[in-house]
């Protein structure tokens, strides 16, 4: 009888073992087929709607697209990932970029020096093009840029198209929207066939830059010319100059505030809850109670000329032209002591009216 019960017992446990065997065989399977699937999905190429040449900001899926050969005209591309200084300074290009992207470093456009000649200002024309044809860059060349900061890759597709490249595109939301989307990442440094011809004068478009120069006379003689601070409250008023390296603060007599900043290096009012820049609609929002209208001549600026691009892009994938940057900012003010400032908010009977040369000092930011 013991026998005859301890041999059920027996069957009964193989049994059992059987089951939950085959039934984690099954689950493995399930879940190595869903996997598969989903690598199937993420690998299957991407259709996405055209957008115009002059559209800057598109999405995940379009810049997919053109990687699979499906946006036509974009047979010749060069994606971007834009970073502080050299590839060897930038671990994010290190741990992962977008396929087959180069590295471009921000101050490639621009004088670094912050000396006064330079004044963080675009290079020289014969600079930028030189470092555009190292890349492969040329006027017909269709680039993609992306970046973890909104006004550092902002910066250089503005220098990119007054070079006059026709076609420049960001990556709306940088790398966190193309994961988001469950594209894939590669890790091996890229780097672009140098060219010999950019194929046009650079720059093409220089009405879109104001020299420090023309902003002041345009402000004291054309009252349809607005230079339009893209700075944060603070700074606005004057109680405080956003930056470690500048001592006073201010800003150009006869300006008015675009807001867009909560600190010296960020865009915050101009992008969404998702990282992406906001659209024309949304800079309307944050303009609605700004002194200027769209039909104003817009000449942005902030302290050296980062900030101030993302408006305009918007603007100009919006197919505005009477938009410019005012590439020397508060930083190049500051270098001339006759130069008239207003302290304060213009439209308060306590904004006080002054020169560059008679500010206080001690307005230099702690960070």
């Amino acid at each position: 009888m013991k026998k005859k019960v301890l041999s059920v017992l027996l069957c009964t446990a193989m049994v059992m073992s059987l089951a939950v065997g085959c039934g984690s065989s099954a689950d493995e399977k399930e879940t190595e087929t869903k996997e598969e699937t989903a690598e199937e999905e993420t690998a299957e190429p991407v259709e996405a709607e055209a957008v115009d040449q002059r559209t800057v900001y598109v999405t995940p899926e379009w810049v997919k697209s053109v990687i699979d050969g499906n946006q036509e005209g974009y047979e010749d591309y060069i994606i971007c990932e834009v970073s502080y200084a050299d590839v060897d300074s930038s671990p994010d290009y290190k741990d992962g970029h977008l396929p087959g992207a180069i590295h471009v470093g921000d101050i490639e456009v621009e004088d670094a020096t912050g000396s006064e000649e330079g004044a963080y200002n675009l290079l020289a024309p014969e600079e930028v093009e030189k470092n555009l044809l190292s890349h492969g860059i040329t006027k017909d060349t269709k680039v993609i840029m992306y970046g973890q900061d909104p006004a550092g890759v902002g910066r250089v597709a503005y220098a990119y198209i007054w070079a006059g490249v026709e076609d420049v595109k960001i990556l709306n939301g940088g790398i966190d929207a193309w994961k988001e989307a469950g594209y894939d990442l590669e890790t091996e440094a890229n780097e672009g066939e140098a060219a010999e011809d950019f194929g046009t004068t650079v720059p093409a478009h220089p009405e879109y830059w104001v020299s420090i120069e023309d902003a002041k006379d345009r402000l004291e003689n054309d009252d349809n010319f607005k230079l339009v601070s893209i700075r944060s409250e603070e700074e606005w008023l004057g109680e405080t100059s956003g930056y470690n390296y500048m001592d006073k603060a201010g800003e150009p007599e006869g300006a008015v505030w675009g807001k867009g900043a909560k600190t010296a290096f960020d865009v915050a009012d101009f992008v969404n809850e998702d990282g992406t820049v906001k659209d024309l609609e949304g800079l309307k929002e944050v303009w609605a109670d700004c002194d200027f209208t769209l039909d104003n001549h817009l000449s942005f600026y902030c302290g050296t000329g980062w900030r101030a691009t993302v408006p305009f892009l918007v603007l100009y994938e919006n197919g505005y032209d009477n938009i410019s940057v005012y590439d020397g900012g508060w930083y190049e003010w500051l270098m001339h002591d006759d130069y008239p400032v207003q302290v304060g908010d213009p439209a308060s009977d306590d904004c006080e009216h002054t020169t560059v040369g008679e500010l206080p000092t001690g307005k230099a930011a702690e960070y």
